[in-house]
This record gives structure tokens, sequence and C-alpha cells, in this order.
């Protein structure tokens, strides 16, 4: 039980962190191209991740693991922050941190699939309803609506679903903070590559916020929110603590009201109580 509860509060705060993620983007892509911000924050957190793997002096991964590494790159480095990235050239913040609201169930049937948890019938039910109540708050319409940024924001939360299981699962052998960075350096060289061709020709366009959205989403979105965030679902389980995801999409809306300031209405306050009591509902059934 003390261990699913501490669990349950790196969860938490990884997903505080996350939150942010979203805000963050919309302002670091009005200054950088979407592949080029998706290269540096991914190159910036890896050589950190890189630092501390070699300071600690941690051992390399071993074969049997560079797979399931390689998934968590292909979907929480690469996947989500390329997508968003490019979803938020069509859509508002607002209309995309709703999505957010699909990932808990994403990450539940990866976990199923990936990471051989078995949550009881009832934690479906929650699961399900606690999205339902985030999409139709999404269907009454948030922000501007694009048909091409909402598929690039489903695309983006189902490969962020499978990076985080993945993740998560490998994190109960190798640690979270260990995970995240492996992931990073496995990623790096190719970074490289695509950051040299998506070069600017010049940064004196690229206003203050952005470089400050660009600053967050590499340190606190890449690297520090993950090692809560791993270490939260290999404790406290998969499928259980990711559904304080569902949380998410109400702290990133109310940080979109304060840095982009964007409207906050009563509709969002009710919708976040119904997805309060379908975390505590999924927590229950969980196992």
């Amino acid at each position: 039980m003390e261990k699913a509860t501490k669990g349950w509060i790196s969860g938490f705060i990884g997903v505080a962190i996350f939150a942010g993620s979203l805000p963050a983007t919309r302002l670091a892509v009005a200054g950088f191209n979407p592949t080029f911000l998706t290269c540096a924050r991914a190159i910036i957190a890896a050589l950190l991740g890189l630092l501390l793997l070699l300071a600690l002096k941690q051992p390399r991964p071993k074969p049997a693991d560079l797979p399931s590494l390689a998934l968590s790159a292909l979907g929480c480095v690469v996947g989500f922050p390329l997508l968003t990235a490019l979803a938020l050239q069509h859509i508002t913040a607002a209309h995309s941190i709703v999505f957010v609201g699909i990932l808990p169930l994403c990450t539940a049937v990866f976990a199923v699939l990936r990471g051989g948890e078995r949550p009881r019938p009832l934690f479906w039910l929650f699961s399900i309803l606690g999205a339902a109540f985030v999409a139709g708050y999404a269907a009454t319409g948030s922000g501007s609506a694009s048909l091409r940024g909402d598929l690039l924001m489903l695309a983006a939360v189902v490969v962020c679903g499978m990076g985080y299981a993945e993740g998560a699962r490998l994190s109960r052998a190798l640690g979270g903070w260990q995970v995240i960075s492996w992931s990073l350096v496995l990623s790096l060289p190719v970074m490289l590559l695509l950051a040299l061709l998506t070069w600017p020709v010049s940064f004196q366009h690229v206003s203050e916020s952005a470089w400050i959205g660009l600053a967050y989403v590499s340190l606190f979105s890449m690297l520090i929110g993950f090692v809560f965030w791993y270490h939260g679902l290999a404790q406290g389980g998969i499928a259980a603590v990711g559904q304080l995801q569902l949380l998410q999409p109400f702290m990133g809306f109310g940080l979109a009201a304060l840095i982009l300031h964007e409207q906050v209405n009563w509709a969002m306050l009710l919708v976040t109580l119904g997805a309060v009591a379908c975390v505590a509902g999924a927590k229950k059934y969980a196992r």
C-alpha cells in the first residue's frame, strides 16, 4: 500500500509538470519549426540525461532492453512532441489539451498489451467514462477546430500511450529516470542529424516567450517530468496511475488561461470534478 501511495504521489507530480507541455509548445512553435523544435528539446534533454548517467555511473542497458527503449523513444521523445507541435500550427492550445483526456485509456490498453496488467472490468468502465467526460467537453467546442490538427493530436496520444506503457514496464528493472535518459541518448544521433537539416537561417525572429517555451519542454517536459512519471507508473501500476492523466487537461487549461489568456468556464470545472471521480474509481478497481 505504501509503495502504491508513493507511486500515485510521484505520478501526480509528473502529471502536473506535463500539464505545462502543450501551452509551452504553443509558445515555442510560434518561433521554431516543429521538426527543429522536436529535435532541439530532445538534444538538450539527452545531453543532460547523458551527464546524469555518466555522473552516477549507471550500467548500460542490456541488448534485450533496446527494443523497449526504442519504443519509449519513438512514443515520448519523437512521436508525441513532433505530432503535437505540428497540431498546434492548426489548433489552439486549449483545443489540443482536451485530447490528453484520452491518454489514460491509451496507456491502459498498452499496459494490457505490453505490461501484462489485468485490471478489473469496473476499471475499464471508469476509464471509458473519464475519457467520455473529456471527449464530451471537447465536442462542445473549445478553441478553434481543425480536422488535420485533431487527427495529429489523436495520433500523438496513441503513440504517447505506447511510450508511457513501454517505458514504465522497463522502469521496473532499470529505474524511471534511467529509462527516459537512455531513451533520449538512443535517439540523440537521429535528432542531431535532423536538427542540422532543419537548422533555422536566423534566430533573430525568435521571441523571448518562444525561448522560454523551448526551455520548459526541454528540461521539464522531456526529462524531469518523466523522472517522476515513470517512477509513479512503475510503483503504483501503469494502468492505475495512468488515470491521473485525466486531470492533466484541466491543469493545462489553468496554465493556458494564465499564460495564453484563454477563457476558463464553469463547464470546465464541472467536467474536472467528473474526471476526479473517475480517477478515484479507476484507482479502486485497478488491481
